[in-house]
């Protein structure tokens, strides 16, 4: 098993020799349409990354799980690989929202900015996945007009964490796309900000968290004491 404890969305670039024999391996590729078998293929020469996912029970622990999601016009499918520790080239430091606004479409933009402003007014920098982040990243079409706007947000203190919530779903009201995503705890676990906020104001309420060893309901209250 590897030495550096990897987390869910993590990003991390893969050697191009090293990516080739993996896919010789895995042998997927044969039910792909022939242009994305060729973006798969140069996945890793272009300098793209793959983003860390959770395993399923049974895989080899001593390997990476990672992922890569294809765009839309090439199936939108999600391609699971496993990488051996040893052939993983550098981490990618994650795409900040406030990066990625710049790069958005305009109509997103206002939006996203309002995001890092948030971020900002919290000490908190938060992240982009997702559709955004691929566009981001390879230059191919991933958003869809109704394309969710998917955030990692770190857990900020416990005294704000209340109005960062009210905040969000503030945001997301007011659109124009949907805003999505993880507050991401210490332990880097993650839970949905929308259903911890609705289980944050039942007493009792419980939440979805997700980890790398799988994902479970549990009381969202006890999440923070």
């Amino acid at each position: 098993m590897s030495s550096h404890v990897y987390r869910r969305h993590d990003l991390l670039h893969v050697e191009p020799e090293a990516w080739r024999e993996m896919l010789l391996a895995t042998g997927r590729l044969d039910r792909l349409a022939d242009e994305a078998q060729r973006l798969v293929e140069g996945w890793a020469e272009r300098g793209l990354p793959v983003i860390v996912r959770r395993g399923a029970p049974g895989d080899d622990e001593s390997a990476i799980a990672v992922g890569l999601p294809l765009p839309p016009t090439l199936g939108k499918l999600r391609l699971g690989f496993f990488i051996p520790p040893g052939h993983v080239a550098a981490s990618v430091a994650a795409l900040s929202v406030a990066e990625a606004a710049r790069s958005a479409p305009a109509h997103l933009r206002p939006q996203l900015e309002a995001a890092a402003a948030l971020g900002r007014r919290f000490g908190l920098w938060p992240a982009v996945f997702g559709a955004l982040l691929w566009q981001h990243l390879t230059g191919l079409a991933y958003l869809r007009p109704g394309s969710d706007i998917d955030l990692i947000w770190p857990v900020p203190r416990r005294e704000s964490l209340d109005e960062l919530l009210d905040d969000l779903a503030e945001l997301d009201e007011a659109g124009p796309n949907r805003l999505d995503g993880e507050i991401i705890l210490s332990t880097g676990e993650g839970a949905n900000w929308r259903e911890l906020r609705g289980a944050l104001a039942c007493p009792g309420g419980t939440v979805l968290v997700k980890s790398m060893h799988g994902a479970e309901l549990r009381c969202a209250r006890h999440l923070f004491m």
